[in-house]
């Protein structure tokens, strides 16, 4: 079945989960037990043909990159020897060094290759095209460093001007004199907080020349660190860790608090929604978690249209309010107390990486098990910039929480 053929499955599927809603609600609102057991089961298929859809689209786009043509066809006289014009950790030698220190091939041209991305704190620089690759990765794992404002430094910090408060104009008599109103400005540091993690991998297939050892790392690396950012991104509380956009301190402004610690209406969402400032909605999109959409699923407006809408055509996305929305599992799930809802331009989330990956290879930490140790580890910030970019939806708060 191709893609067009499930969106188009999901859409009937939707609009008869719809039908049966309208129709099998009691005079309270309320499905009875048995119907409210259909009505899952109808919205999981939903949900089921969704991820179905997703996992196409991005098999799509890797068929895509596997039939790109490997090398360039010939098309002038070939050169009598390859010049390499790169320097340093971009260059073919460095890569070329790189990679033989990991399988352990070492020589004298090897160590010498690696003294341009020779680390203070032990272990080499990875090379600049890997970690490319890598941060590339790590986007497709992490939508909160997909869509903030992400920059590289080379120091430690990085201050950042933000204006705090703002001039404004008045109206004066003729020849009254204007009152002063100057821009106040603060500053906001980005640090670098450093994230690491081993993988340990068996000598036998270090030693297999066939075996897709930089394909293997920028993965499981990716993979890895790239979770353990996004929940940092969300959650974190600054101490050894960014300070996540919805922390208590320096996370975002709150929107609106939900009148249940257990369940969300249309008429918070639409207020949460204009609770963002115009400027921020244009580029603004819906962070929550898989269940909280499930449970927004079933929400109207006040002209009887769902506030969810699936996407119907290739390129499109399904959306709360026409904004688009992600889920991420770090975001808290409904509950009493939880930021369960994050609106607004995560652009004004602001990531710094402090440049270059470190990799360090541990030979005789796991000799024993005939294994080898890989370390790697980068140093990354983020907050946010502007609390007021971003809103949330805070859950009512019980008792005892």
């Amino acid at each position: 079945m191709t893609i067009l053929e499930l969106r188009e499955k999901r859409a009937k599927a939707w609009e008869a989960a719809k039908q049966f809603l309208d129709s099998h609600r009691n005079e309270t609102g309320i499905l009875s037990a048995e119907d409210d057991a259909i009505y899952t089961k109808m919205e999981g298929d939903i949900t089921a043909l969704g991820k179905e859809i997703n996992r196409m689209v991005e098999l799509e786009k890797l068929n895509n990159e596997m039939v790109k043509p490997t090398s360039t066809p010939l098309t002038a006289k070939p050169e009598s020897a390859k010049v390499d014009t790169k320097v340093g950790r971009a260059s073919d030698e460095y890569k070329k060094a790189f990679w033989n220190t990991v399988r352990k091939r070492d020589s004298v041209e090897v160590l010498n290759a690696l003294q341009v991305g020779t680390e203070t704190e032990g272990g080499y620089f990875v090379p600049d095209e890997f970690e490319r690759t890598l941060i590339s990765s790590l986007e497709a794992e992490n939508i909160i460093r997909k869509h903030a404002h992400v920059f590289q430094t080379s120091s430690g910090s990085h201050k950042i001007p933000v204006v705090s408060t703002k001039g404004t104009a008045t109206w004066i008599d003729e020849e009254g004199a204007i009152t002063e109103s100057d821009d106040a400005f603060g500053q906001t540091l980005i640090g670098a907080h450093k994230i690491a993690t081993l993988i340990k991998v068996s000598e036998e297939l270090l030693q297999d020349s066939a075996f897709d050892l930089e394909g293997y790392f920028k993965k499981e690396f990716a993979r890895r660190i790239g979770n353990a950012e996004e929940s940092a991104f969300l959650t974190g509380n600054g101490t050894g860790k960014p300070t996540g956009i919805l922390a208590a301190t320096g996370g975002a402004d709150l929107g609106i608090t939900a009148a249940s610690a257990t369940a969300i209406t249309a008429d918070e969402l639409i207020d949460l929604f204009y609770s963002l400032k115009v400027p921020y909605r244009k580029n603004a999109i819906w962070v929550l978690n898989d269940s909280t959409i499930k449970a927004i699923r079933k929400l109207k407006d006040q002209n009887g249209q769902y506030l969810w809408q699936p996407a119907l055509r290739d390129g499109e996305f399904d959306t709360v309010l026409g904004k688009r929305i992600f889920t991420s599992p770090y975001a808290p799930e409904i509950a009493s107390g939880a930021k369960s809802i994050a609106f607004g331009d995560f652009s004004y989330y602001w990531i710094g990486d402090r440049q270059g990956i470190t990799f360090r290879r541990l030979n005789e930490r796991y000799a024993e098990n005939g294994q080898v140790g890989f370390i790697a580890s980068k140093r990354v910030d983020g907050k946010l910039i502007l609390p007021e970019a971003i809103k949330v939806l805070k859950m009512k708060a019980t008792s005892g929480t």
